[in-house]
């Protein structure tokens, strides 16, 4: 099993970045295909980024692609969303996401996954 804990949330004028950090716990972080997620108030919860066990593979949705970028780094156990020219259509809480799996890949389906940290709150004021 693995525990997430999102941070590095707050509040940003539009145009700014944020960088978000998702630290997990287990021995096993590696085996885990990892994604960021978001809901917004009234909103369901959308895909935002996923990356493979490996980092080789990032998948990302269209309305971040090109601002977005996900990262990881197993030895840290930690995944990163590194969030650029943020818009107040970005207003969200952001939740890291675990999948394990065998396989090296990405999945932006939500109920392929897991694992769930409690969420991260991004503010983009305009």
């Amino acid at each position: 099993q693995v525990q997430l804990v999102e941070s590095g949330g707050g509040l940003v004028q539009a145009g700014g970045s944020l960088r978000l950090s998702c630290a997990a716990s287990g021995r096993t972080f590696s085996s885990y295909a990892m994604g960021w997620f978001r809901q917004a108030p009234g909103k369901e919860r959308e895909f935002v980024a996923a990356i493979s066990w490996s980092g080789a593979y990032t998948y990302y949705a269209d309305s971040v692609k090109g601002r977005f970028t996900i990262s990881r780094d197993n030895a840290k156990k930690t995944v990163y969303l590194q969030m650029n020219s943020l818009k107040p259509e970005d207003t969200a809480v952001y939740y890291c996401a675990g999948k394990y799996g065998v396989g090296d890949d990405t999945t932006s389906d939500s109920h392929l996954y897991g694992y769930w940290g409690q969420g991260t709150q991004v503010t983009v004021s305009s």
